[in-house]
């Protein structure tokens, strides 16, 4: 299957400018997206409907990764997903010009908690993100019971369009 993220351009101005800026502790910061989607057999279209960045008093302090969320984040990104319905994406950054892949440690947190999201909204697929300054790279979810697939195409929206494979 084809899974194209499509985010206005707007909005992913909104999200790096986010993500880039300190905290008093953490190394980074994370934030939530929430999607919707569109699909046909052979394609499913996540369609980035909003962003909200993890509040500063919900990190917990902890050196060995680069941002720990507490629970609390996570509930609230929990009750977005369930009170409007949408799909719920982790997000953070890793600068840099290039094409951006995930970390050892993202890949193990996010296989804690992505999943997860299918308790509350299962009607819905849930994934996490990484950004660089110019690019993005993406693993979805498609149910709490399978492994997680990889976005095959990141299209921001605006003039011009720009598009990336992610393969």
């Amino acid at each position: 299957m084809k899974i194209h993220f499509k985010i206005r351009r707007d909005l992913l101005r909104e999200v790096r400018r986010d993500l880039a800026r300190p905290h008093s502790f953490a190394a980074e910061r994370v934030g939530f997206m929430a999607a919707g989607f569109s699909s046909t057999a052979d394609e499913l279209a996540v369609l980035a409907r909003g962003y909200r960045g993890v509040s500063d008093e919900d990190y917990l302090p902890d050196h060995s990764v680069g941002a720990m969320m507490g629970p609390e984040a996570i509930r609230k990104a929990v009750q977005w997903a369930t009170s409007e319905g949408v799909g719920m994406f982790h997000v953070h950054a890793h600068h840099g010009r290039g094409h951006p892949r995930f970390s050892g440690v993202d890949l193990r947190e996010q296989a804690k908690f992505v999943p997860n999201f299918f308790e509350y909204a299962p009607q819905c697929a849930h994934g996490a993100l990484v950004l660089s300054d110019v690019f993005a790279y993406g693993h979805i979810w498609l149910g709490d019971d399978r492994p997680y697939d990889v976005v095959t195409r990141f299209v921001e929206v605006g003039v011009p369009l720009k598009e990336w494979s992610a393969l």
